[in-house]
């Protein structure tokens, strides 16, 4: 399959290559031309705008003294279309061709810019659903190969957290406008020029555009896959005009955001001899023992090991190179990018070892796109793209190697002695050895995405009208190789004999070469079909944009049977006098998740819009306000990844491989049993969204656009298993019902500014600020719980759960034999007695006794219910200067539950399991009976009363990051030109640098309650951006 690939691609940049050689043919046609210069309303000259020859893709930019120069072809009277960012659009048709000055008005986004929408485009002033776009440059920072990584705080809207910054794993969950559902899937549909597929894929070089469609007005033509929002991507495509080259390469430094600070030997066996003399054991350690750690006496014997700086480097660092070269001609345009993305982790090495256990990363992504008009009326379309990618790291799970890193003291034994043997404890790991000494893991993906389509203008029937067909065929495949083996490993060394020799014993003995095991993944293909019919025509004062569209896909992962859906949408749009704008969508879908009969659902939605800006009445303040749009939209979607994983719930299933009998006489032969296994649910259907959405548009002084949307989605038909069905009506499985309802609403804001200071200076403000909570309505839950703190209904999703503290428990809540004194609750927590220090519970249910009834719903949830961010971009002259802050809000965990948690709290694991946080002084203790301490009262042992999840450890995750910081400087057209380039822009630019928070143990966006997880990486990259 790789050599297949490899020629695919081969025969795509040999295909390619050939259509460069095309434009220069045209282009010697241009016999006529015309050149100008474009300035402002002070007179002075603009940098960078766009000159189109009206009807054609012909165009130019001005140059750094605002002039150009644009070849005409054949045609003998002209129509420029001049645009740019922050100036009204012209339409103009010149009477000289030389020296042709042209005056722009400052302006925000003009009203007949094209926005990209659901199955199509539309004009700006006829869009009335709640659409977010944004440039894609700001999407191709940092150092991060996924996209999903650069969305939040960058639109409005999208809620987005990074869970961990491992190689390969390291892409963020993203949901639009909040989670609405608590049993189906809650990712958006992303549809890469029209088709489904992964976001993460994609390189950011390859975008043209990026959209977001959040509200049921944007999203119903989606129906039973528009629940979640839709995200649309559209690849870049060609142009007219000669080639344009452009080479982008960086390479970049990473660490470590923050990594858990734990202390060294010394101090902690001083600390667990401390712990064990209050409890009264015998301390655990000698003074001879301490002295000799803490002055580095015999490393292999008194050893001071930091197991996580033992199992990570200092640095790491990827690289990135991008290639982009479009063109093209009046008959043919294309487009190509290629893209490589290398990384290496943090995760150390061996260099003994002739393979490497580091994470690295390698992908390679191509796209192609040509665009070929056969005729003046037909546009053919085919697009080819994929990616190769290949992950290497340790054999073992990452997850499972930050664990045992937490796991194990720093006193136990170093990472290898130095006669080169391995040490180990029985039953625990040598973290070290676990990393490097056990083989590799290498898996290698591969990726082909196809599009052809054919639009016919049927002008000829009537203006206005277009049929278009689309056909799209991907496929993906994987592989993996597993080299594994064990080392050898000894005991650990209790002394040295007469001649310094390290006493020890073997434990166990390894292999010694790697082993070899491969597998392959069937991957998954997928199809798509499409047939639609356009219509926009305007006549006089009335504006109509019509979408009639049929489509079929079908996904096949290698199941019983490919996912298929199939359905017809439609959009009619019509605007008066460009003032207001009503609009219907609808989706009527079918998805075979369902019975037949019942496949089928209709999702319409309904859009009104008022341009108050365009009102005669309006006109005098034109200037102070340039855009005031009113909009409201309702209607419904739908999703039918309903979760429960059961493909076809609506069939009842069968086990067969329980408890069964023995026929015959003798040992007889046994015979498996058959029993019922889920209940088919009659009527199963899928969950239903009802959106609502206002929002109103500002546009003030030509400069400013400023954006509100508030939002309300009730969704029903959750699908669930059923929680009120008594035992005695006989069911084995519990059946399931679309029975759960749940309500999301909040508010959004986007903000920017855009301002030509002066000729050298121009600076550009934005921010964007989404809240969205959502509240579980019905859960079916019993009503002896509806209403009390053990019930969810009333709640957020994923409200955390535990015991609310008090306290902690102080001197005078015990009597003088130690007893608590009268009227207190008696805690029977894990069997575990209280003392002063430890943490005192809330009696919920007032039964005078502390135990798993008074453990409820305790508020937070770790899904954040506010994600913003601002930032700003600044062009003096050469240089630029750029940075964006992405912050998060409403969030919280309880940290010290899951793996690891029987040892987190310092010294419950007595000396034999677990590190200690560096942190560990902020407690309370006889001297400091201090309530305000982040640790309680420490012991010698596990603790089941302090440890036991609750407000005590709920913390606020909360953080303001500074995603991105950049410097650049852009050469003078005079230094290059004698190199026949058209730009060099080279930048400094450093991603993560920094973050606020409450929370400092650990980077607090990351998925772990103990902070033993690959980190987030903070990164400085140097960069060139070479233009031909």
């Amino acid at each position: 399959m790789m050599v297949n690939l490899k020629k695919s691609l081969f025969s795509v940049l040999f295909f390619v290559s050939m259509l460069f050689v095309l434009p220069n043919v045209v282009a010697q046609t241009t016999t006529k031309a015309i050149s100008g210069i474009v300035v402002d309303t002070k007179g002075e000259p603009l940098i960078g705008v766009s000159v189109l020859l009206k009807g054609t893709n012909t165009g130019t930019i001005t140059n750094v003294d605002g002039k150009f120069t644009l070849q005409l072809g054949a045609v003998t009277a002209p129509t420029l279309v001049v645009s740019y960012i922050g100036y009204a659009k012209q339409e103009i048709t010149p009477n000289v061709f030389s020296n042709f000055k042209i005056t722009l008005e400052e302006s925000s986004k003009d009203l007949s810019e094209v926005v990209v929408v659901g199955y199509g485009t539309q004009k700006r002033a006829s869009v009335v659903g709640a659409i977010t776009s944004v440039t894609p440059a700001l999407l191709q920072v940092g150092t991060t190969p996924n996209i999903s990584n650069n969305l939040a705080g960058q639109l409005a809207g999208v809620i987005g957290v990074q869970r961990s910054g491992e190689p390969g794993y390291d892409a963020s969950d993203i949901w639009i406008r909040g989670i609405s559902t608590f049993a189906g899937s809650t990712s958006p549909l992303v549809l890469v020029d029209g088709i489904e597929r992964s976001l993460n894929d994609l390189d950011a070089a390859e975008i043209e555009s990026f959209s977001i469609l959040k509200d049921a007005a944007a999203s119903a033509v989606y129906g039973v896959r528009g629940a979640n929002g839709v995200i649309l991507v559209n690849t870049k495509r060609g142009f007219v005009g000669k080639p344009k080259i452009e080479i982008r390469t960086e390479q970049s430094v990473q660490q470590p955001t923050q990594l858990p600070s734990f202390i060294g030997a010394a101090e902690y066996m001083t600390l667990l001899n401390e712990l064990a003399n209050n409890a009264g054991y015998t301390k655990p350690f000698s003074n001879d023992r301490i002295v000799k750690t803490f002055n580095k006496y015999d490393p292999d014997l008194y050893p001071n090991i930091n197991w996580i700086d033992a199992i990570t480097k200092s640095y790491a660092s990827n690289t990135r190179t991008n290639l982009n070269v479009a063109g093209g001609s009046d008959i043919l345009r294309y487009s190509l990018t290629a893209s490589y993305y290398g990384e290496n982790g943090i995760i150390a090495r061996d260099p003994a070892q002739t393979y490497s256990s580091e994470s690295r990363m390698h992908r390679y992504n191509i796209r192609s796109n040509v665009d070929i008009n056969l005729s003046k009326t037909t546009l053919l379309r085919v697009n080819i793209g994929g990616y190769l990618q290949e992950l290497q790291k340790g054999l073992n799970s990452t997850d499972d190697l930050f664990s045992a890193a937490f796991e194990t003291p720093p006193y136990v034994h170093p990472t290898v002695y130095s006669d080169g043997t391995f040490p180990i404890v029985a039953q625990r790991t040598n973290p070290w050895a676990y990393s490097t000494q056990t083989g590799y893991y290498r898996k290698g993906e591969s990726k082909i995405e196809s599009l052809f389509s054919l639009e016919q203008d049927l002008k000829m029937i009537t203006p206005g009208l277009k049929a278009k067909f689309t056909f799209s065929f991907d496929s993906y495949s994987a592989n993996y190789v597993n080299r594994g083996k064990s080392p050898n490993y000894y005991n650990v060394a209790t002394g040295r004999d007469v001649e310094g020799n390290l006493i020890h014993s073997i434990y166990s003995y390894g292999q010694e070469y790697l082993g070899l095991s491969t597998n392959a993944d069937w991957g998954n293909r997928g199809t798509y079909l499409e047939g639609n019919l356009y219509y926009n025509r305007t006549f006089g004062k009335h504006d109509i944009d019509a979408m009639l569209l049929y489509n079929q896909n079908s996904y096949d992962n290698g199941g019983i049977q490919p996912y298929r859906h199939q359905g017809v949408a439609g959009r009619l749009s019509y605007t008066y006098d460009t003032r207001y704008v009503g609009e219907f969508n609808f989706g009527y879908n079918g998805s075979e998740n369902f019975a037949k009969g019942q496949r089928f659902g209709l999702f319409p939605s309904v859009a009104l819009g008022w341009l108050l800006s365009e009102e005669k009445f309006m006109q005098p303040y034109k200037k102070i306000f340039n855009k005031i749009k009113f909009r409201g939209s309702y209607g419904f979607v739908g999703n039918d990844n309903i979760g429960s994983n059961r493909r076809f719930a609506y069939l009842t299933t069968l086990n067969t491989n329980v408890v069964g009998y023995t026929w015959g006489t003798g040992n007889g032969s046994y015979y498996s049993g058959i029993q019922e296994g889920e209940i088919g649910v009659n009527n199963l259907t899928w969950e239903k969204v009802a959106k609502a959405n206002v929002g109103i548009e500002l546009g003030i002084l030509g400069m400013v656009d400023l954006q509100v949307d508030a939002f309300n989605e009730d969704r029903k038909d959750i699908f669930i298993q059923r929680t009120t069905v008594p035992t005695q009506a006989g069911f084995l499985s519990t059946p399931y019902a679309n029975y759960g309802k749940m309500n999301n609403k909040g508010f959004e804001v986007a903000l920017s500014m855009n301002k030509q200071i002066t000729k050298t200076l121009f600076m550009n403000w934005r921010a964007n600020f989404t809240y969205a909570k959502n509240t579980v309505l019905e859960k079916d839950e019993a009503a002896a719980v509806l209403g009390t703190y053990r019930s969810a209904t009333g709640l957020p999703n994923n409200t955390l759960w535990g015991y609310t503290a008090d306290r902690l428990y102080t001197s005078a809540d015990f009597d003088g034999s130690g007893n608590l004194v009268s009227g207190q609750a008696i805690p029977q927590i894990g069997g575990t007695p209280v003392r002063p220090g430890d943490i005192k519970y809330i009696d919920k249910n007032k039964d005078g006794i502390i135990n798993s009834l008074d453990e409820g719903y305790i508020g937070g949830t770790l899904d954040p219910q506010i994600v913003y961010g601002f930032g700003n971009t600044t062009k003096y002259k050469q240089f630029d200067l750029s940075f964006f802050f992405q912050g998060v809000a409403n969030t919280y965990q309880i940290i010290g539950q899951g793996s690891g948690s029987s040892f987190f709290i310092p010294g419950s694991g007595q000396g034999v399991l677990g590190n200690i946080y560096s942190n560990y002084n902020d407690r309370w203790t006889e001297e400091n009976p201090s309530q305000n301490v982040f640790w309680p009262r420490l012991d010698y042992g596990t603790n089941y009363n302090n440890s036991a999840p609750s407000t005590w450890w709920k913390k606020d995750r909360s953080f303001l990051r500074l995603k991105t910081l950049e410097l650049g400087y852009s050469l003078k057209k005079s230094l290059i030109e004698k190199a026949k380039l058209s730009g060099v822009r080279i930048y400094l630019s450093g991603n993560n640098l920094f973050y606020l928070s409450s929370f400092n143990l650990w980077d607090p966006e990351l998925a772990t309650s103990t902070g033993l997880k690959y980190p987030s990486m903070k990164s400085v990259l140097f960069g060139i951006q070479v233009s031909l």
